[in-house]
């Protein structure tokens, strides 16, 4: 019993045997036998386990698969655009769009933030970095690196570090030190 199980250190159980039947082709014999595959936890009337004399629960998770995924949205008449990166280890990236073309993104899940702050938090510094970098797939009537430039409030390496460590710690102490760290052990 339950009881016995968790007085006795053992596992409250139940061998499971399942009847299978071989027949032999060549002489259509068919031999039926009762095999034994196990003992196999019982469960309690409260849905739980006792295993080794202590009760268990079993819990589902649900866990995303490492990988790119896209989205669209109709906004009136334009399409807004997203994206999820989600890493086999380390912070998820949400890139979102704007109905006035500027691209976001938000940091496991926390204040979305210009994508531009990001970069010149990673080492593009400069609106002209920035242009350059996008000029060869930001080719659109819609140019969304301009737009996101003109939503960033950041203007350098250092505010944009300070802006993207603000974003993720609120109420933290924000220094280009910390942010430096943060982002280095976030993304690295």
């Amino acid at each position: 019993s339950e009881r016995e199980a968790r007085e006795n250190n053992i596992s409250f159980e139940a061998p499971l045997y399942v009847t299978i039947e071989l027949t032999n082709k060549v002489t259509g014999e068919v031999k039926e036998q009762e095999i034994y595959m196990g003992d196999y936890p019982w469960m309690t009337d409260r849905g739980t386990f006792v295993i080794n004399g202590a009760e268990r629960v079993v819990v589902s998770q649900l866990i995303r698969s490492p990988g790119v995924f896209f989205t669209s949205e109709n906004a009136g008449i334009k399409k807004n655009y997203g994206a999820k990166l989600i890493p086999g280890r380390g912070a998820w990236l949400e890139f979102e769009t704007a109905a006035n073309g500027a691209v976001y993104v938000k940091i496991d899940r926390k204040r979305k933030i210009a994508v531009t702050t990001l970069l010149r938090a990673l080492g593009y510094g400069s609106n002209a970095q920035l242009t350059e970098l996008f000029k060869d797939v930001d080719t659109g009537e819609l140019k969304h690196i301009e737009a996101t430039i003109e939503k960033d409030p950041s203007k350098g390496t250092n505010d944009a570090l300070i802006e993207v460590y603000r974003r993720i710690r609120p109420g933290d102490l924000a220094t280009v030190d910390n942010a430096r760290g943060l982002i280095e052990n976030t993304f690295f």
